[in-house]
C-alpha cells in the first residue's frame, strides 16, 4: 500500500508536510508575511521544524511554533545553535552537517547544497544555507531552499526525485527561467513553486511561469496560500 502524503502551503517558503500523521514544517514565516493573513499560527503544531537557513523570512515564527508544539528543530549546525539561543531546548534540536542524513520516524532527510547566504536575524553567523531531500515510504521530494542555480543540483538527478520544491521569485533566488533549468537538472517534472509574490521585487506572472514550465514538458504547482494537495 501506498503511502498517502500531503503538503499545505503557508506562504513564502513555508510548507508544511503531513507524512502520514507526522506533520513536517518548513522555513516557519507567517505572522510577518502580509499575504498569509488567512494562516492561524496557533493551530500550527508540527512535530519537526526544517531549516533552510536563518534569515529572517524563514524563521520569524520558529520559536513560537516550537514551544507550542514542542516540535524538534532540524537545520545546519550553526543555524542550530542560534535555534537553542532562542530558547529551544537541547534535546529538542537536531544538528546535522552537509552529506548527513536523518533516520527519523516518517522517513529519511538529506542534507544537500543550496547556493545562497545565510545569517541569523540578529546578523550572526549562521552556517551555509541547505535543502533537504525527503525519503518517506515510497515518494522523494527535495526541498531546495533558498539558492541560486547551481551544478551541484546534478547531483540529486539519480535520486528519481517525485517532487520538487524550488524557489521562482527571483531577486534573492533563481528566478522561474533558471527553476526549469533546476528542474531539468534534477530530473523531474513535477514542481511546486515557492518564494514569489511575498514581496514587490518577488512579484511573478503567474501565467507566464505555468507556460513556462508546461512548454518544457513540466508541471508547476502554484497554490494559494492554505491551500493543500496530495503528494
Amino acid at each position: 500500500m501506498k503511502n498517502q502524503l500531503s503538503v499545505r502551503y503557508l506562504g513564502h517558503a513555508c510548507f508544511e508536510f503531513d507524512f502520514e500523521g507526522t506533520k513536517v514544517l518548513l522555513d516557519p514565516f507567517i505572522t510577518s508575511n502580509p499575504l498569509a493573513k488567512n494562516v492561524n499560527v496557533e493551530d500550527i503544531k508540527p512535530d519537526f521544524i526544517f531549516l533552510s537557513h536563518g534569515h529572517a523570512d524563514h524563521v520569524a515564527d520558529m520559536a513560537k511554533i516550537q514551544k507550542q508544539s514542542n516540535a524538534y528543530v532540524a537545520a545546519i549546525v550553526e543555524t542550530a545553535a542560534w535555534v537553542k539561543r532562542e530558547g529551544v531546548a537541547e534535546d529538542r534540536v537536531i544538528e546535522f552537517n552537509f552529506g548527513g542524513t536523518l533516520s527519523l520516524p516518517f522517513g529519511k532527510v538529506k542534507m544537500v547544497y543550496a547556493l545562497h547566504t545565510n545569517a541569523t536575524p540578529d546578523g550572526a553567523y549562521a552556517g551555509t544555507a541547505c535543502g533537504f531531500v525527503f525519503f518517506v515510504g515510497d515518494k522523494t521530494i527535495y526541498f531546495a531552499g533558498d539558492t541560486a542555480l547551481s551544478l551541484e543540483m546534478k547531483l540529486l538527478e539519480e535520486l528519481n526525485l517525485d517532487w520538487i520544491v524550488l524557489p521562482i521569485g527571483g531577486h534573492y533566488t533563481m528566478d522561474m527561467y533558471d527553476a526549469v533549468k533546476a528542474a531539468n537538472f534534477v530530473n523531474c517534472k513535477n514542481v511546486i513553486g515557492m518564494h514569489y509574490d511575498t514581496f514587490p521585487p518577488l512579484a511573478i506572472d503567474r501565467e507566464e511561469a505555468k507556460a513556462l514550465f508546461f512548454n518544457a514538458g513540466m508541471d508547476l504547482k502554484l497554490l494559494e496560500i492554505g491551500e493543500s494537495m496530495d503528494l
